[in-house]
């Protein structure tokens, strides 16, 4: 039997690489935003409840490619008093490791959604946990994301977030 088509389906061999199956689009990466004007006087909008070093240094690049200020804290006094540093700004997002133990991040969103009531509150976790996303949305998590999707969307969503607020509302 001649199986010479299957030189121009993606691999001699059968192998099912490179074909696409019709009504699919091939998957693609969202292109990075454009980085926000350097500005040396800009406050943090941005706070975050990490101690995972792998996404502590993904954030930190991606916001320093963006220009964008993120500070990282291990406790709500810490982010208290850094909010009281920044005078009348206050904070456009907080981003929480949901397994963060030391944050503890059930107990600590609540009190902060009554204490800033504009700002959004960003958690992320395995994508196996769905317990501990409906307890995060229940205590006021506005957005709940799987690791792989936060880091995919980070980009953007540190761009909206960490521009000025006159810029942030388009």
């Amino acid at each position: 039997m001649d199986h010479s088509y299957r030189a121009n389906m993606g691999g001699g061999n059968g192998s099912r690489l490179g074909r696409v199956r019709p009504g699919f689009a091939a998957a693609y990466a969202p292109a990075d935003p454009d980085p926000l004007p350097f500005r040396e006087d800009a406050s943090s909008r941005i706070f975050a409840f990490v101690d995972d070093l792998f996404f502590q240094a993904k954030i930190q690049e991606t916001a320093r490619k963006l220009n964008v200020k993120v500070e990282f804290c291990k406790a709500e006094k810490d982010l208290l008093e850094r909010i009281k540093l920044n005078g009348e700004e206050k904070p456009s997002l907080i981003i929480f490791d949901m397994n963060n133990a030391n944050a503890k991040p059930l107990t600590l969103i609540p009190k902060l959604k009554a204490k800033l009531k504009k700002t959004s509150v960003i958690g992320f976790l395995s994508h196996v946990q769905g317990d501990l996303k409906q307890k995060a949305h229940e205590v006021g998590c506005d957005m709940v994301l799987p690791r792989s999707a936060f880091s995919q969307n980070l980009p953007q969503l540190l761009r909206k977030h960490g521009a000025p607020e006159e810029e942030s509302v388009g």
